[in-house]
């Protein structure tokens, strides 16, 4: 993924949308799947949110600020953002 960012009225305390960044890295696992690349996506991080994607997407640091996200995480987003697509 590359310059995945939220808008700036949905950011902080009063975003708009909830859960915009994983519906978008969802999709990017969907798309990855669809590719033959078994849903593996990866992105540059800001260092101070790797821990929340951690959390929020189950990325893991590659090193520096590379973070992956594999097949098994892939699946739990695609499942949470697509259920019934």
């Amino acid at each position: 993924m590359h310059l995945v960012e939220s808008a700036p009225f949905n950011k902080g305390q009063t975003k708009v949308y909830a859960g915009a960044a994983g519906n978008l890295a969802a999709y990017a696992c969907k798309l990855s799947f669809q590719r033959g690349h078994d849903g593996n996506v990866s992105f540059l991080s800001k260092s101070q949110l790797a821990d929340h994607y951690e959390k929020t997407l189950g990325a893991f640091h590659f090193g520096g600020r590379i973070m992956i996200i594999e097949t098994k995480s892939a699946l739990k987003l695609i499942n949470k953002y697509f259920q019934n697509k």
